[in-house]
């Protein structure tokens, strides 16, 4: 038996190395995250344009990574290996490129591709030189075969991502209060490109429910279904509720019965912002918040708000079953009320925040050569080097976007061990100086994915984790994926009801 448990793990570790799930990440990053980032800001317009225009626009079309290079001091650029880079305190990146033009009154004029900075890339990944090498080739290479990758080296020191362990966004998590107005609080962190957005739903003793996000601080939220086309009192009990929620419910309609349009709602909401403009300029900022602030995964469309109402009613459905004790309050430290972001998710973030840096400065240098009369091209007001060196301050410092620290740490190479260790790393967004007992806890959950001995003593107890030695990591389930899945079980897309 024992025999054939050692076959098996070495197997395993023959076909799967202990860093796979940050190397995918890594590869996920390059190959679609970094599309996505662009899709984000395709189009760029600057509000200064030559006088003989109409209109200007510059399109972003596509990004794409290449292998690690090295330019010399005479200009040469040529293929550089991870221990060049370690010997010569280099970093181990490859150049971005991509593909910019240039729309004239709606026609195409220029189009060209360029440089926009370099990359750091992590050891071992498909961009990575020594990607596929086998054990004789990499010790021809310089390197350690035994070595995993899934590092960076930054100006000639290996440099790790640690992994953060955050709340699963997107998600209805609901706990009880100790203290405050109301007995539970419902919240959902919204995440969409760049937006992190936090709802907090509440019921007040005047049994209301009221919904909190961005601008927007305790609204009724039926007002805001309704504000969302959701108008028909049936249509929001039907979504709702079965018998045994309706007299929670019936209160917060019967208070807003005299609301009968989308446009009363808007209305509604928009004196209780305190927009002071005309009733139409209301109108249209009310939409526009609702639009991009209110639960963007969703869509930050105008043909998305059904669906957005459609949710709101389910939400307060789950509050009303908390409520009534016939479902349980979310345990928050539970492994499926987490995620994991790796190395690919968090230089996705640092990447999405640079890159609007890099649009607003070639946004600034074009206009400022607009005003003294000429008209550039887009080559020349590119800064190669801005990106670049914000990408690799932040991975030299550990100072990431959103006010992290930590996030990059020099590797620890005391022994194999140890280095094996920090690549498994996961660390938690909470405060060290704070008690957070439950979230410190080992619980039934960490089996088989979190070592439940490698911790550090002391104030980061808990917060500080380590994968465990056999865990992988799965990625995030596209929408397309969990559609086709509920349309094999049998369910069906909710159809808008018809307007009278």
């Amino acid at each position: 038996m024992e025999n054939q448990e050692k076959i098996l793990i070495e197997n395993f570790f023959k076909e799967n190395s202990i860093v796979m799930s940050n190397i995918e990440s890594f590869n996920n990053f390059i190959d679609e995250e970094l599309n996505n980032i662009i899709e984000e800001n395709k189009e760029v317009v600057p509000t200064i344009i030559p006088p003989n225009m109409e209109s200007l626009k510059l399109r972003l079309d596509k990004i794409w990574v290449t292998k690690p290079e090295i330019t010399e001091a005479d200009g040469s650029k040529r293929n550089i290996f991870p221990v060049e880079a370690r010997l010569r305190k280099v970093t181990y990146a490859a150049p971005i490129f991509i593909e910019i033009s240039s729309h004239v009154d709606g026609v195409q004029k220029e189009t060209f591709t360029t440089q926009i900075g370099s990359l750091p890339i992590m050891l071992k990944s498909k961009n990575c030189l020594l990607h596929g090498l086998n054990r004789e080739e990499l010790i021809e290479k310089g390197e350690d075969p035994s070595d995993p990758g899934g590092y960076f080296i930054i100006n000639g020191t290996e440099k790790v991502l640690v992994s953060i362990e955050d709340l699963v966004s997107n998600r209805l998590l609901i706990r009880k209060e100790s203290v405050g107005p109301s007995e539970y609080s419902g919240t959902v962190f919204s995440e969409h490109g760049s937006y992190k957005i936090p709802h907090k739903i509440e019921k007040l003793k005047d049994g209301i429910f009221y919904i909190t996000f961005t601008r927007v601080k305790r609204m009724p939220l039926i007002v805001i279904i309704k504000a969302l086309g959701l108008l028909k009192d049936e249509e929001i009990i039907k979504h709702i509720s079965t018998k045994e929620q309706f007299d929670e419910v019936i209160g917060n309609l019967y208070s807003f019965v005299d609301i009968k349009t989308e446009e009363d709602a808007l209305d509604f909401i928009a004196k209780r912002i305190g927009i002071a403009q005309s009733r139409e300029i209301r109108l249209e900022r009310t939409k526009d918040i609702l639009d991009k602030f209110l639960l963007p995964h969703i869509g930050v469309k105008q043909n998305d708000r059904m669906s957005k109402a459609y949710n709101l009613c389910k939400m307060i459905k789950k509050y009303v079953l908390v409520e009534q004790g016939r479902v349980d309050v979310d345990d928050r430290d539970h492994h499926m009320n987490k995620k994991l972001k790796l190395a690919g998710d968090n230089l996705a973030d640092l990447f999405r925040v640079n890159l609007k840096i890099l649009i607003g400065d070639m946004l600034y240098n074009f206009q400022r050569i607009v005003k003294r009369g000429k008209f550039p091209s887009i080559r020349v007001i590119i800064r190669e080097k801005l990106l670049s060196g914000r990408l690799y301050s932040a991975m030299a410092t550990g100072n990431w976007v959103g006010g992290r620290k930590g996030v990059s740490q020099r590797m620890d190479r005391t022994n194999f061990l140890s280095c094996l260790s920090h690549l498994q790393r996961v660390s938690s967004p909470l405060s060290a100086d704070q008690e957070n007992f439950e979230a410190r806890e080992l619980h039934a959950t960490h089996l088989g994915r979190l070592c439940p001995i490698e911790t550090p003593e002391g104030t980061n107890i808990g917060l500080r984790k380590n994968l465990a030695l056999l865990a992988t990591i799965s990625r995030e389930c596209e929408e397309k994926e969990v559609k086709k899945m509920a349309e094999k079980l049998g369910l069906s897309p909710i159809k808008r009801p018809e307007q009278p």
